[in-house]
């Protein structure tokens, strides 16, 4: 006896209410089995893939790719053979790492495996295709093209591009769009504010220059500016605990716990892992776990995990050479600092002597309706003072 299962979006994360659908890993009137990857969703954190809840044939998809859906809402309809399958209470989402090997048997999907058999293609020219899937993976949409690019006339049009050649037009990826939902809700829901204050750190990056090699050797991570302002943050937030929260409705909800969202830039956007419990921390121990969040959002190896429960987040467009910049607050958290590019500037010190120091600006945006400026000054001036004065591993 044959029955329906209905798969719906499962919730992604706690403040996660809805997802883009970037690939079905199945078509309609495919086989499907327990736990196997079933299709590819994207939000504004990160890639994930779903696996089926059930064993069966996967009767009707009921949401096409770039489609966004709320949790909750109807995916596909399975039809299982009652008694054949264990009923699944939860959904657990999991996500396919990029291999590192050479073996790519096992990094293609059954579906793209059957359809390059279908059109003469081995696995030597698969790994040749270029790939824009998560994780560096080869999606069923990159394997499409390249087969239309081997069999259309040369002079057959781009299909993103508009008839006039001097006009492209590029829909957004499901990341892309999820970020400027997020970003849009977050700039019109919270009065920005901004200040900016210069800091020298001198001191911090002759310690860098002169210890980054026995650091590296004994503590395996690199020793880098976004470290020690990591630290300053965690120690600043003892004194200015309210920018360490969010706002929920006329609440505001203070953190007792630093988890700091780094900024990192990868191919399809922004992402922004989050290292937990900064104030737990010591300098080594925020290096390590900097870099390790750092590589694996480079890779698409991040879990949904790593990126939920953020309290504050830090951007470094300094490393682009950029001096300043005033980023937008990641909704709901409260605040988000800025660094600019480290600048080497003549300045009078306290005893009226010049001397060349190394200099670096920091800005702080806040949701105006939680912080006042002054003390969104203090933070800055403690920050800072943290910075200047505390430049020791």
């Amino acid at each position: 006896m044959t029955e329906e299962y209905q798969v719906t979006l499962p919730k992604l994360g706690e403040s996660i209410v809805s997802a883009t659908v970037v690939q079905w890993f199945k078509k309609e009137g495919d086989q499907i089995n327990l736990d196997e990857p079933l299709l590819e969703v994207s939000t504004d954190k990160v890639n994930s893939e779903i696996p089926s809840p059930v064993s069966g044939v996967l009767q009707k998809i009921l949401a096409s790719p770039d489609q966004e859906l709320q949790v909750g809402e109807l995916l596909a309809v399975i039809q299982t053979i009652q008694g054949s399958t264990e009923e699944r209470v939860t959904v657990e989402v999991k996500r396919e790492a990029a291999p590192v090997s050479s073996e790519m048997q096992g990094f293609f999907s059954p579906a793209l495996l059957r359809l390059a058999r279908e059109n003469n293609i081995g696995l030597d020219e698969l790994e040749k295709i270029p790939t824009s899937g998560a994780g560096g993976r080869l999606s069923k949409r990159d394997l499409e093209l390249y087969i239309e690019s081997r069999t259309a006339p040369k002079n057959k049009p781009c299909p993103m591009m508009a008839r006039s050649t001097d006009v492209e037009r590029i829909k957004m990826t499901g990341m892309r769009k999820a970020i400027a939902d997020n970003m849009v809700r977050s700039f019109y829901e919270a009065p920005h504010a901004t200040l900016i204050t210069e800091v020298d750190v001198t001191l911090i990056m002759q310690l860098i220059q002169k210890e980054k090699e026995a650091f590296l050797a004994t503590h395996g991570s690199k020793l880098t500016i976004t470290s020690f302002v990591a630290r300053a943050i965690s120690k600043a937030l003892e004194e200015y605990p309210f920018l360490n929260s969010s706002l929920e409705d006329d609440t505001i909800v203070v953190k007792k716990f630093v988890n700091l969202g780094i900024a990192v830039s990868v191919d399809q956007g922004i992402m922004v892992p989050v290292v937990k419990s900064c104030q737990d921390k010591n300098l080594s121990e925020l290096a390590k776990a900097i870099g390790d969040v750092s590589a694996r959002a480079r890779s698409g190896k991040l879990n949904p995990a790593d990126v939920q429960d953020g309290t504050i987040t830090l951007t470094n467009f300094g490393i682009s050479g950029v001096m300043m910049g005033i980023p937008i607050i990641r909704y709901p958290e409260v605040a988000i600092l800025g660094l600019g590019a480290i600048q080497k500037k003549v300045v009078a010190l306290d005893d009226d002597q010049v001397a060349v120091r190394s200099v670096m600006h920091v800005s702080l945006t806040f949701d105006h309706r939680v912080i006042d400026g002054m003390y969104g000054c203090g933070f800055l001036n403690s920050l800072r003072e943290h910075l200047e004065k505390d430049a020791t591993l």
